[in-house]
C-alpha cells in the first residue's frame, strides 16, 4: 500500500481530459446540474441561444422570396484561471484512499495494483472539485474574500441585474416559507408574471424552477398534505421529483455555502430555461493545466492541485426571480 504515499501522478494534455474532467463534467454528471455545461469550449467561451421565426412559409412563386435572417443573441463567459490545492496527513489519505477501494467488489485485497490506487486517488479529488466548480457556479463572488470566490456566481450576477428596466430581470416579492402553501403561491406568482415566450419552452421540457431548500421542503409538504390514497403512498416512497404545472423544481443545493458566506440571500426561487444558464470549464486552451498528486515527505502529507479555467453566467434576462433573507 505504500503507492499510496509514494507515486506522483500529474495528468496534461489529453490524459487530463479523458481521465478527470470529462467524466465529471459530461453524460449524467453534468445533466444532474440541471443547465447547460461547456467544456472546453473555445476560449472566449460564447453561449448562443437562436429564436427561430415563426412564420417560415412563403407562398410559392419563382424566384427568392427570402425573408429575415434567424434571430440569434450571443453573449461571452468569462472565465478565470483557477486552482484547487487540497492536503492530507499521510495517514487519513491512506484511510479515504483505501475505503474507496474496500467498497469495491471487484477488487482483490491481498493484490492491489498501482491502476486501483490511482483510480482511488483520482475519485477523491475529482469528487471534492466537482463540489467546488458546483458551489461556486452558484454563490462565487470576486469581491468576496475568501471562500468561493473565483469566479462570479449565477446568484450574484442574477442579484445584480434585478430591476423594473426593459433590460434587467424580473422579480416578484418573496414571503417566508413558515407557512405550508406558500411555495406553490409563489410558484404561480412567478409563472404568471413570466413572458408567453419563456412558457414556451415548458413544451421543450427545459423550463424549470432553481430553489432554495425551504422553498422546495414547503412545496413538497403542501403536495403532502391531504388524506388521499395517492398522499398517503407519496408520504412512504417519497416523491423523486417535483413539478408544478408540469414544470420541474430543482432544489439548488447550496443553502449550507449560503449560509457560510452570510453576503446572500438565503431564499430562492428562479424560473428560467435551462438552457438560459451555463457553466463553461476550459482544461485545453490555456498553458499550464494539470492535475498534479504527490506525497510530500518533509510534511509527511500527500497533496493534490488542479489548475485549470471557469466561469458562468445566464444569456438573456429571461428569468423570473425571487429572493429572501431570513
Amino acid at each position: 500500500m505504500s503507492k499510496i504515499v509514494s507515486n506522483p501522478k500529474t495528468y496534461t494534455g489529453q490524459e487530463l481530459t479523458t481521465t478527470f474532467f470529462r467524466p465529471m463534467l459530461q453524460g449524467d454528471n453534468a445533466q444532474a446540474l440541471g443547465i447547460r455545461v461547456m467544456y472546453n469550449m473555445p476560449v472566449p467561451t460564447t453561449l448562443n441561444f437562436w429564436r427561430r421565426t415563426p412564420d417560415a412559409l412563403k407562398t410559392y412563386a419563382k424566384g427568392w422570396s427570402g425573408g429575415s435572417a434567424t434571430e440569434r443573441f450571443q453573449k461571452t463567459i468569462n472565465l478565470s484561471k483557477v486552482k484547487a490545492e487540497m492536503s492530507y496527513a499521510a495517514a487519513d489519505y491512506f484511510s479515504m484512499v483505501y475505503e474507496l477501494i474496500v467498497g469495491r467488489s471487484d477488487v482483490n485485497l491481498a493484490d492491489l495494483s498501482g491502476t486501483e490506487l490511482e483510480a482511488a486517488e483520482t475519485e477523491l479529488f475529482r469528487s471534492a472539485i466537482a463540489e467546488s466548480i458546483r458551489a461556486t457556479m452558484w454563490i462565487g463572488d470576486t469581491a468576496r474574500s475568501g471562500s468561493y470566490s473565483t469566479f462570479d456566481g449565477l446568484l450574484k450576477r442574477i442579484k445584480t441585474d434585478m430591476g423594473s428596466g426593459a433590460n434587467d430581470i424580473a422579480n416578484v416579492t418573496m414571503t417566508s416559507m413558515s407557512t405550508v402553501g406558500n411555495a406553490e403561491k409563489l410558484f404561480q406568482t412567478i409563472y404568471n408574471k413570466s413572458s408567453a415566450q419563456l412558457r414556451a419552452s415548458k413544451g421543450e421540457g427545459e423550463l424549470a424552477f432553481f430553489v432554495s431548500r425551504d422553498v422546495y421542503e414547503n412545496y413538497e409538504a403542501s403536495l403532502l398534505s391531504g388524506n388521499l390514497d395517492s398522499v398517503r403512498a407519496a408520504k412512504i416512497n417519497g416523491i423523486d421529483t417535483l413539478y408544478f404545472l408540469g414544470v420541474p423544481v430543482i432544489d439548488m443545493g447550496v443553502d449550507n455555502y449560503i449560509a457560510e458566506v452570510g453576503d446572500l440571500p438565503s431564499s430562492w426561487a428562479i424560473l428560467t430555461d435551462k438552457r438560459n444558464l451555463a457553466l463553461a470549464v476550459n482544461t485545453a486552451d490555456f498553458p499550464g493545466s494539470e492535475i498534479a498528486m504527490w506525497y510530500n515527505p518533509d510534511e509527511l502529507e500527500n497533496r493534490q492541485r488542479a489548475i485549470f479555467m471557469a466561469g458562468c453566467d445566464y444569456l438573456m434576462p429571461e428569468l423570473i426571480v425571487a429572493s429572501h433573507s431570513l
